[in-house]
């Protein structure tokens, strides 16, 4: 009992530290912006309906649609829109067109997600720096450079992967919850009337007085539920029940009292609106909290960054996305991987976004869009996982996912306000992502057609072959192939030019699947063809890690025993070359025909050893 105990400590504690970065540091900016913007005349009513608006707004988006009905929709433990959107085809496999709509607004709100990991290290990291200006005005000048030193720190050091500084993201991210619960505390004090604003009648009566202004501040208030998406997204590295602890128990709380905090300084301080995070801190204390802020926002950042890699890996393992150099980072986290092409592009896009906009108020106006689609597409596929995989009654999966709909719909159709002002730039990376990802998917159908009408039949070739069999070599021959039944074109080669088979031949098609994980039980399916020849078939969910050498040791007591030091390994690496035709646009299949060549080796993801490869070329024209 003590150790579960102890171990959902650590796992909240470690919750804290990477699922609640992202929301912690939103005190930064979000009253900030809010009362900024100049839409909201200073009265004392407007703050306490302002409070009661972000108080109602984290309740109902974090704590009831997250934290409550949408930690529910968990695909074998794992969590994020790819796990969500998984489910929710699945659920309505039966029903071909919704399919196809559903996997395009998956995988839309999956691009989105990249637009969102681009804002939001920018904005967290400026907002924190920022509070130098506060210290002196002559520091307005470095805080970008800064801010960018800080940023190539961060991505600098995450090919060494974050289990070493992991470590310290908790405690560190515990000290900034309660630092900023005293400085909020040590504000209510003086003003204890603040708290009469957790009323929701406060939030009712300023939407009832100023329905446009509290439309166009939405905008604003959704900056305090940012990372909202990444505590669905980690369930897996930590479990439904260390979040919900850590929301409740520390998260909340801490960011409650800082808001309320900042409100009660505003009342007593209407002039601190120009950076009220900082105003709330003593002098002595200035210099130590931008400090522990720019921890506390690295490690929000580092969140996200963990993220997009995560999320790149299950899109390469669904067929969105073409192989990439996927680098382990611990031997004893499989979780933990580094991508060096994503991660320098995220790198090259936060720092075109921090030069663009250079302050976190213009970043506010380009964050919004892509997080509060991202939001409002989790709950159209929450309806069809309950109502078509939970099978719950219409009217109550209606009255679920309804209610979010409407609440989501209205913060993002107030952000569409910010469009021209900077939100049309992570929609921009976004939809430049969901064009490459289907691009790639329809190319790789389009290659798989071809294939398939100039493929011969495995086994009435393997029938001619054997009528007058040709040389047998010691030792045993996988070939690799996409399309399972048909002659490779290595097997072709090899007959041709070598004029030998092996002793034992193995036709292996890797499959990947709608579901997170695939068991050792499950991995392998293995078809007898005769003459010591298999058709192999191996299964891997999108959070596995393919390893066709160590997949295949399980064919041993099947008949067919691998000597690692015999096995030769055949590939065929194909040459696309684009032609005018009905496949898809010219523009697109140059796209398609310059990933297919620039995707990572074949040999490398599938872990063969780079000394039992043959590679053997071919071209087809799509």
């Amino acid at each position: 009992m003590s150790s579960n105990k102890s171990s959902l400590a650590a796992l909240t504690l470690g919750a804290i530290g990477v699922v609640y970065g992202d929301i912690g540091t939103s005190v930064l900016y979000a009253i900030k912006e809010i009362f900024g913007s100049g839409h909201v005349p200073f009265t004392h009513d407007n703050v306490y309906g302002v409070l009661s608006i972000v108080f109602w707004t984290l309740t109902v988006i974090v704590s009831l649609k997250y934290v409550v009905l949408v930690l529910r929709a968990d695909n074998a433990g794992e969590g994020g829109l790819i796990a969500m959107l998984a489910l929710a085809s699945q659920a309505v496999k039966d029903r071909p067109e919704l399919r196809k709509w559903l996997l395009a607004i998956g995988i839309f709100g999956t691009s989105l997600f990249y637009g969102d990991g681009v804002i939001t290290p920018a904005i967290s990291v400026l907002s924190a720096v920022e509070g130098l200006e506060v210290v002196s005005p002559a520091f307005k000048q470095y805080v970008v450079p800064i801010t960018l030193v800080v940023l190539f720190g961060l991505f600098f050091v995450q090919k060494r992967g974050t289990g070493g500084i992991g470590k310290f993201f908790g405690p560190i991210t515990v000290l900034w919850f309660l630092a900023i619960a005293v400085l909020g505390v040590s504000h209510i004090i003086g003003h204890p009337e603040i708290l009469a604003a957790l009323s929701p009648h406060h939030a009712l009566r300023f939407m009832w007085q100023q329905p446009g202004t509290t439309f166009i501040i939405l905008g604003a208030v959704v900056l305090c539920v940012t990372g909202g998406e990444a505590l669905y997204a980690d369930m897996g590295h930590f479990g439904k029940k260390p979040i919900r602890v850590a929301w409740f128990a520390i998260v909340m709380p801490c960011l409650t009292l800082n808001y309320f905090g900042q409100g009660a300084l505003l009342l007593a301080d209407p002039a601190a609106v120009k950076n009220p995070f900082y105003n709330m801190a003593p002098d002595w204390a200035l210099l130590p909290l931008v400090g522990l802020a720019t921890m506390a926002t690295v490690i929000a950042s580092q969140a996200l960054i963990s993220g997009a890699f995560s999320v790149t890996k299950q899109a390469v393992q669904l067929g969105y996305l073409p192989r990439l150099n996927v680098q382990h980072t611990s031997v004893h986290d499989t979780g933990q991987i580094y991508l060096p092409l994503v991660n320098w592009g995220l790198f090259a896009a936060i720092v075109l976004a921090v030069v663009m906009f250079k302050s976190s108020t213009n970043l506010a106006a380009a964050y919004g869009i892509a997080v509060t689609l991202d939001m409002l597409i989790t709950t159209v596929l929450t309806f069809f996982v309950i109502r078509y995989g939970w099978k719950y009654p219409l009217w109550l999966c209606l009255m679920a996912t309804g209610f979010f709909f409407m609440v989501d719909l209205a913060f993002f159709s107030s952000n569409l306000l910010k469009l021209f002002a900077g939100g049309w730039f992570p929609l921009l990376i976004g939809g430049v992502v969901f064009t490459l990802m289907m691009t790639w998917k329809r190319g790789r159908e389009l290659l798989s057609k071809k294939q398939q009408a100039e493929s011969i039949a495995l086994d009435s070739f393997l029938e001619s072959v054997f009528m007058a069999p040709p040389t047998r070599v010691e030792g045993t021959a996988v070939f690799l192939t996409a399309e399972a039944g048909t002659v490779p074109n290595a097997l072709l080669h090899n007959l041709k030019h070598n004029k030998v088979l092996h002793e034992q031949n193995l036709f292996v098609t890797v499959r990947n699947h709608e579901v997170p994980w695939i068991g050792l039980d499950k991995r392998l399916a293995v078809e007898p063809l005769g003459h010591d020849c298999w058709q192999v078939a191996i299964h891997y969910g999108f959070k596995n890690d393919p390893d066709v050498p160590k997949a295949l040791q399980l064919m041993s007591g099947r008949g067919c025993e691998l000597e690692p030091m015999a096995t030769s390994y055949f590939l065929s690496r194909d040459l696309v070359v684009p032609t005018l035709g009905s496949g898809m646009a010219p523009w697109r299949e140059k796209i398609f025909a310059q990933m297919h060549h620039n995707a990572g080796a074949a040999a490398e993801f599938l872990n063969l050893p780079s000394n039992a490869v043959i590679e053997l070329g071919s071209k087809i024209e799509i």
